[in-house]
């Protein structure tokens, strides 16, 4: 068992006699989904006062389990000669090793078996045949049974009738295996005395058979559990992919996405080596995954990790959510690669208001695009409700303490239960974090109680905001607090939307459970009036927000339309966050596919943003280093970076963007020089994926590729996979598996020990082109709060358009001689960063004047959703 590197177990479930046929059922249920388990023995006959359907029992054992070689699986496989691929009854299994020890040859020689039982004559019967022996079974119809038993050369006796068979029946020389037991009499179904000295061999009872049967169980044991190992083996998958079915012109993504039927999701988490007690099903298409696939894997080497970024985007998005899909289903379906994709789930707000989905599209797609892009499993509605929690507790606290004597407050803070007060744990260590080392509440002086039940909120200071998955622009401004029962204690709040939230944050770069309980209560909501940071572990609520995120943290699994694996975990904005998947979700796809295979993993909009965020706040976090960096290009947004006319959603596109224009592209192709040398700051080889339009020219394609390679670029591809799903990314996968074995230097493009406006401008300067900072009022006040707090090492999360390098979205190409304002910097201490708000970025997004809610409705009839694009 050692050298397997697993523990081995066979299960010997006791129920009481009490016990209901469902009851059983639901037992033997719960042992097939155990990993931990790998043999399940059903003791025969089943002892109950309620009459139970033996069968039914027995053959709900799953194949891979059943020791015992009992289920019609394992017997119909053993009755068709398949002995490699079948569980062997016990006790037949051992009866065949014992006539082997006597170095008989079976093969010809004429066996009799008498008794036909499941357990024993029938298994008998089929494996002395598959060993090339003539056989005839016998039964209480045989006539002449002594007549039959004198001509076998090896004789099966499993009866139960107390010594029938007579030494006198026997061929000189015969094997006797006497597999009959009584309980009047324990003997066997051979009169052993007589027989003993005209058999060759004879089996004595007890003592015979019955240790062998023992052995052959816990050999059938050991085997299903090499079995298991086998089939478990990190990094070995057995998965069958998808085969599109391509048709011209490409049909609309939803249409698609409706023809391909996909795999049932349990059938593709086998497939990638989890385990079925690791997975939680939410349909046939959509699962969660247990963190505890993680410590299962934890001594497996991880795969290539490659990050898949943008040059500076149009409105419209240049595709790396497809190329994303696009890429894995090249990897995996036509390079024979296991690949994962890592993708963010997407927020309500895009797409509702301007996007649409962000499933990818063409034939490189999430599927079913309809549940990727709404609900999924209710994590963002999780994030909402815990972080709306927070925001109804610092408003509620504020009321009670304005409103509440210290006494008062301490009373109903600390009631009185069974005559007695008692501090809540997350009291206790608000007591400590003041330096209060007292348990007993009775014990608290006076100024003690003060400092206890006094947050003392400063209400200009407060930064924690309600969220709404929702673009509104109405919400970026409001007064809380309006009515009577507030009693005057009105405040000016704002929305941001959820996606912005630290806690959505805090999902996407938390490590474990017990780290996201920590930062979830590390969060700084507000400041004291005495300048200290309000926490929600001060205001009592932390543990409740770890409650209402416990299943959310779980990775989601779906899957591509070509059957790849994707998690689809947290969704934080790239331009008001940090805009990046998870990294539990990361982590398990790592250890997932082993070391030759690929985790794709897509940062949110240009280089400068999602990708400069990865590198410096995600990896830092993970621990994780990168292989390849795939920077996505496209012509039309080269060309609006050459000076081509503004690109608006739902507008057509000028000319210029559809007719050849190498003039207009090659200008625009210094906004692509200078991401791929973004991209070569942290020290990651950089692979450029040009993703081909219907109206691109092949002599502007190639262009993107010559320059992209000229300025640093390991290789550049065109690729067509939104017409030809992995297919048309092959060559981009090539490419990738190629620089993925390059030696590089991964490196952060800061030290976080370096003081906040020193992080800052290294980000403006090296990454944006800017030629300084300028902080505001407000920024310098924070950078001042959140240095004397103890924050200044945080590292930094620009909050800046993702339309432009610099802070103006008008500024197209690669801006200079810019000064980046810094109108505020705002604290995520339990995420890890801190963010600075660039220009004018507001937190919330509105809807624009014609919205992709327009196209969007319910059929009634069919249940299917039309215009979610």
């Amino acid at each position: 068992c050692t050298s397997l590197g697993i523990g081995i177990s066979a299960v010997h479930v006791k129920l009481p006699r009490t016990a209901t046929e469902n009851e059983v059922m639901h037992r033997v249920m719960e042992v097939n989904e155990d990993s931990k388990i790998h043999g399940l023995i059903v003791q025969l006959p089943l002892d109950s006062v309620h009459t139970i359907n033996t069968e039914r029992i027995i053959n709900s054992v799953a194949p891979e389990k059943d020791v015992d070689g009992l289920t019609s699986i394992n017997a119909g496989k053993l009755a068709r000669g398949d002995l490699g691929d079948c569980f062997i009854p016990c006790t037949p299994n051992g009866c065949m090793e014992l006539i082997k020890q006597t170095g008989v040859s079976l093969a010809g020689k004429r066996a009799v078996v008498i008794g036909r039982s499941k357990i024993v004559g029938a298994p008998m019967h089929d494996l002395l045949l598959w060993n090339h022996a003539t056989v005839l079974t016998c039964h209480s119809k045989t006539a002449d049974l002594a007549s039959e038993v004198g001509k076998a050369d090896i004789l099966v006796t499993g009866i139960g009738k107390p010594e029938m068979v007579r030494g006198e029946w026997l061929k000189d020389g015969a094997i006797v295996i006497d597999c009959g037991i009584n309980t009047i009499r324990i003997v066997g179904d051979v009169h052993y005395d007589s027989a003993k000295d005209k058999a060759a061999f004879i089996t004595p009872v007890p003592g015979g058979v019955g240790p062998m049967t023992v052995a052959m169980l816990m050999q059938n044991t050991v085997l299903s559990a090499k079995h298991f190992l086998q089939a478990q083996e990190p990094g070995k998958w057995n998965i069958n992919y998808t085969k599109l079915n391509l048709q011209r012109p490409v049909p609309s993504d939803v249409t698609i996405s409706r023809s391909c039927v996909p795999k049932p999701i349990e059938c593709l988490a086998k497939e990638v080596g989890l385990f079925s007690d690791e997975v939680e099903l939410y349909g046939r298409t959509k699962a969660k995954v247990q963190l505890k696939t993680i410590d299962r894997l934890q001594a497996q080497p991880d795969g290539k990790y490659v990050v898949v970024t943008g040059i500076t985007p149009t409105p419209l998005g240049e595709g790396k959510s497809t190329t994303t899909v696009g890429l894995v289903q090249a990897l995996g379906a036509h390079l024979k690669l296991n690949a994962f994709a890592c993708v963010r789930q997407p927020s309500q707000g895009p797409t509702f208001g301007i996007k649409g989905g962000a499933a990818g599209g063409g034939y490189s797609q999430v599927i079913p695009m309809e549940e990727f892009n709404l609900h999924l499993t209710g994590d963002i509605h999780a994030i909402t409700a815990a972080n709306n929690l927070v925001a109804a507790a610092i408003d509620a606290r504020m009321f009670h303490e304005a409103t509440q004597s210290d006494k008062a407050l301490f009373n109903r803070l600390v009631p009185l239960t069974e005559g007695q007060r008692k501090f809540s744990p997350v009291q206790i260590s608000r007591l400590e974090k003041l330096g209060i080392k007292k348990t007993d509440p009775s014990m608290l002086t006076e100024e003690e109680i003060t400092r206890f039940v006094r947050l003392d909120i400063d209400p200009e200071s407060i930064t924690w905001q309600r969220v709404l998955d929702t673009n509104d622009r109405f919400l970026r401004k409001i007064t809380i607090g309006q009515s009577p029962t507030e009693k005057g204690f009105t405040r000016t709040a704002q929305f941001d939307i959820t996606v912005a939230s630290e806690i959505m944050a805090v999902l996407a770069l938390t490590t474990s459970l017990a780290d996201m309980k920590e930062r979830l209560a590390k969060m700084v909501v507000a400041t004291s009036r005495s300048g200290q940071p309000v926490t929600t572990e001060d205001l009592g609520v932390c543990g409740a927000l770890t409650v209402l995120m416990r299943d959310a943290i779980k990775p989601n699994l779906m899957q591509t339309l070509e059957g790849n694996p994707v998690f689809v975990h947290a969704g934080p904005f790239a331009n008001i966050a940090h805009g990046n998947s998870s990294i539990l979700a990361d982590k398990i796809a790592l250890k997932l596919v082993g070391p030759q295979g690929f985790v794709v993993t897509e940062a949110g909009f240009g280089a400068d943003i999602g990708m400069e965020k990865f590198f410096n706040i995600k990896c830092r976090n993970s621990g994780l280093k990168p292989h390849v960096v795939v920077l996505v290009a496209t012509v039309r947004a080269l060309k609006m970076h050459g000076g081509g006319p503004t690109v608006t959603a739902g507008t057509p596109l000028a000319k210029e963007y559809i007719e050849e224009n190498l003039v207009l592209l090659e200008a625009g192709c210094s906004n692509m020089r200078k991401q791929v040398e973004n991209a070569q700051l942290f020290g990651v080889p950089v692979v450029v994926a040009v993703n081909a339009f219907k109206t691109d020219t092949k002599a502007e394609l190639d262009l993107i590729c010559k320059l992209a390679k000229e300025a640093g670029a390991f290789d550049a591809v065109h690729c067509s996979h939104w017409a030809d799903g992995g297919a048309g990314a092959a060559d981009l996968a090539r490419a990738v598996q190629k620089a993925a074995d390059l030696p590089n230097s991964f490196k952060f493009l800061y030290d976080v020990e370096l003081p906040i406006v020193d992080k800052i401008r290294i980000i403006a300067q090296k990454i944006y082109g800017a030629d300084d900072i300028e902080l505001l009022p407000e920024a310098q006040h924070k950078v001042e709060l959140y240095s004397k707090q103890g924050f200044a090492s945080l590292p930094i999360c620009m909050a800046k358009t993702h339309l432009s390098l610099s802070h103006d979205a008008e500024k197209k190409g690669v801006p200079t001689g810019f000064v980046l304002p810094i109108r505020d910097i705002r604290a995520s201490v339990g995420a890890g960063f801190l963010y600075p708000l660039v220009g004018t970025m507001p937190t919330i997004p509105g809807l624009p004047t014609r919205p992709c809610f327009y196209d969007i409705d319910l059929d009634t009839e069919s249940g299917e959703v039309h215009g979610l694009f």
